[in-house]
């Protein structure tokens, strides 16, 4: 029988943890120095073009050497990627074309794709993003923290948390191609007897999206025990799922109604002094630029209690202590930056009104019958084998190596 299993204090314990149902998990990218990403493309280039021009000390310096990575030490190519392998400072080999990537919660970024500039890459995440890949990424945990659980991106992630210990990275799929779903074996067609319905891996995050909520073990993630309220929770995650894409895999860029997007009222300046926000007016204020309608739920749409627009708007503003590469960027606003913060603005926006009916289910849940941790240990979907917690390897796939040397996986 499915277990009424109480939300409150003592019975979080007897859900499903969302390592329990997507058990391949990564931890996040750690880049070891900030210089390899930025908000914009062309700051990229212009840090690899006096990287690569400059020698010696000089070299190192600009580098920021860790005992991970130096200027002398050579590395393989990521997966997928055609660079150099040698060390920097011998060969520093053509300028990669840098990647869209998800810095943090709802932050795109670029990146140089060179695992010589990377304390942690990660390659196992590189060998399976591809247009049919998703991931889900979670945010750590905070008491008192009211903000999503996870959230999903079609992007690379770094995994990157604003505050407290960053979550894993879970890709949906272990290989290429969207083949292999990460699920733990068995999920999807117990799920599927229970509902009556077909379960497949994007079904579970969907699912996952809507309904997981923070714990200090990851994200819990209650399962109904009867079909109506998975089609409904799966119905929401769904459009949670279309609005954090971002019109990847050929969806739609997010859009909200007409009367309610947002547009720049009054020019932002080159370097605004700072972002306020005007309740009464829903105006977004940088400096003396203005941006309205912003929701207030968008304005105050927090990740491990951070708000993301204070913190997308420093990340491009701050200038007091950024040394060294990291320094190169935009001298003033820019037209990229406009765009990229009203897509910010609309996701938010769009998120933060689905919040009421992630509540509304949530509440239910706490009053339904769900399948509990002992639920999927009779079916035989727990323990999850070893196996299923490890990357897949990809026999027929050739990566080069350190030096030019390759690799079979």
């Amino acid at each position: 029988m499915a277990a009424r299993v109480a939300a409150g204090a003592g019975g979080g314990g007897a859900l499903p943890r969302l390592d329990d149902l997507m058990p391949w998990s990564v931890r996040p990218l750690r880049s070891g120095r900030p210089w390899v990403t930025a908000p914009d493309a062309a700051s990229l280039r212009a840090r690899w073009d006096l990287l690569a021009g400059s020698e010696g000390a000089e070299q190192e310096r600009l580098f920021e050497p860790s005992r991970f990575r130096t200027p002398l030490k050579a590395a393989a190519a990521l997966p997928g990627r055609s660079t150099g392998t040698s060390a920097f400072a011998r060969d520093p080999g053509p300028y990669p074309e840098p990647v869209r990537i998800l810095h943090g919660p709802f932050d795109e970024q670029w990146m140089i794709p060179d695992q010589r500039l990377l304390d942690a890459a990660r390659p196992e995440l590189w060998r399976v993003a591809d247009g049919r890949q998703l991931f889900a990424v979670e945010h750590g945990y905070l008491p008192q923290d009211t903000g999503p659980a996870l959230s999903a991106t079609a992007l690379l992630p770094d995994g990157h948390s604003p505050a407290g210990r960053p979550g894993r990275i879970r890709p949906l799929y272990r290989r290429p191609g969207g083949q292999e779903p990460n699920l733990a074996p068995g999920l999807s067609a117990l799920l599927a007897s229970r509902y009556g319905t077909s379960v497949t891996a994007e079904c579970v995050l969907a699912w996952t999206l809507a309904a997981a909520r923070p714990s200090p073990t990851g994200p819990l993630v209650p399962l109904p025990a009867e079909g109506d309220l998975w089609a409904e929770g799966v119905e929401l995650g769904r459009e949670l799922l279309r609005t954090q894409s971002r019109g990847a895999r050929g969806g739609e860029r997010p859009r909200l109604p007409g009367g309610r997007r947002p547009y720049v009222r009054a020019t932002i300046p080159p370097l605004p002094d700072g972002m306020g926000y005007d309740a009464a007016g829903e105006a977004l204020l940088l400096g003396e630029g203005r941006v309205s309608p912003v929701p207030a739920e968008a304005w105050d749409f927090r990740v491990n209690g951070v708000r993301v627009l204070d913190l997308w708007f420093e990340r491009r503003t701050a200038r007091g202590g950024v040394e060294g590469l990291a320094a190169l960027g935009p001298r003033g606003w820019t037209p990229e930056r406009t765009s990229d913060l009203l897509e910010l603005i609309t996701v938010l926006a769009l998120l933060g009104g689905a919040r009421p009916r992630q509540e509304a289910l949530r509440d239910r849940l706490e009053r339904s019958a769900v399948l509990s941790r002992d639920r999927l240990h009779a079916a035989g979907v727990l323990p999850v084998p070893v196996s299923a917690r490890r990357p897949a390897s990809v026999l027929d796939h050739r990566e080069e190596g350190p030096e030019g040397q390759f690799a079979l996986l």
